[in-house]
């Protein structure tokens, strides 16, 4: 089964495993995905915490990876 991002996922934990999505994070104007909350707040949380549309999030960041292992 190919690496998929998820909503239930960590911010911290999709930043460590691939390092790839934090131009994505920045682009749809997350830029705190280095600070301590980060470690525990689920994607879903964070996105919802800054009125971000969640789909489109993880249409974003699964791109990003798939593109990286092309």
């Amino acid at each position: 089964m190919a690496d998929k991002i998820k909503k239930e996922m960590s911010l911290a934990e999709i930043v460590q495993k691939y390092p790839e999505t934090t131009e994505v994070f920045q682009k749809h104007g997350l830029h705190c995905i280095g600070c301590p909350i980060a470690s525990f707040e689920t994607l879903e949380q964070g996105a919802a915490a800054h009125g971000m549309d969640l789909k489109v999030l993880l249409e974003d960041l699964n791109k990003a990876i798939k593109k990286k292992k092309e």
